[in-house]
C-alpha cells in the first residue's frame, strides 16, 4: 500500500508528461494512468483497454526502449524477483543486477527513476526474492543518484524520508528510492 502512495503522490507533483513502470501493482497502475499516460511493462501483458493505460509486453533484462529514452520510470517490488524462477523465469543468479543495469540503460539523461525493493540483511529467499542493504543497491545503479530514501520499515512503519543507516538495520523492510540520472 505504501509503496503505490508514494508513487502516486510523486507522479502528481511531479506531473510528467508520460510514465514507464515495469511490472509493479496493476492496482497501482489503474491510479497513476488516470492522471499521467502510463506504459505498463510486463512479461504477462495486460490484457485491457483503458484511456491512458498502455500495456507493452517485454522482459526486464531486454527492454524496448533505447538508451536514454524514458524521463520517468518506476519498478516497484520487482527486480528482486528476476532470475530466481518464480514466474517461470530462467535461473539467473546475478538477475538483479543485470535488471538494474537495463533500467538505468533507458533512463534519459535528468529522468527519474521511482525503485523499492527489500531492504536488510542481505540474503536470497530461494524462489522468492533478494534482500539487499540499501548501499549495495546503490552501488547497482552507479552514475545515479539518490535524491530521496524512504522505508518501510520492519514495523509496517512508513518513513518519507529516512537515513540509509536505517535501512541498513532493518531485517525486512522495503526500501523507496527516488533516484536521478
Amino acid at each position: 500500500f505504501y509503496q503505490a502512495v508514494w508513487l502516486a503522490r510523486r507522479l502528481a507533483d511531479l506531473t510528467p508528461p508520460s510514465h514507464v513502470d515495469i511490472g509493479s501493482s496493476i492496482g497501482m497502475i489503474a491510479v497513476t494512468s488516470a492522471y499521467v499516460p502510463t506504459i505498463f511493462v510486463d512479461y504477462r501483458p495486460l490484457k485491457v483497454e483503458v484511456k491512458g493505460v498502455f500495456p507493452v509486453a517485454a522482459n526486464l533484462l531486454t527492454l524496448p526502449f533505447g538508451d536514454g529514452q524514458l524521463s520517468s520510470l518506476s519498478c516497484l517490488h520487482v527486480i528482486e524477483h528476476i532470475g530466481l524462477g518464480r514466474y517461470g523465469d530462467p535461473l539467473i543468479p546475478k538477475g538483479t543486477h543485470i535488471a538494474a543495469k537495463e533500467l538505468a540503460r533507458v533512463l534519459a539523461p535528468g529522468g527519474k527513476l521511482f525503485l523499492s525493493m527489500p531492504v536488510g540483511r542481505e540474503r536470497t529467499q530461494f524462489n522468492a526474492q533478494r534482500i539487499f542493504r540499501p548501499l549495495t543497491i546503490l552501488a547497482m545503479f552507479e552514475g545515479l543518484r539518490v535524491e530521496n530514501f524512504g522505508l518501510i520499515d520492519d514495523g509496517g512503519n512508513l518513513i518519507q524520508t529516512a537515513e540509509l543507516s536505517i535501512g541498513e538495520a532493518c531485517e525486512y523492510g522495503c526500501g523507496l528510492f527516488e533516484m536521478t540520472k
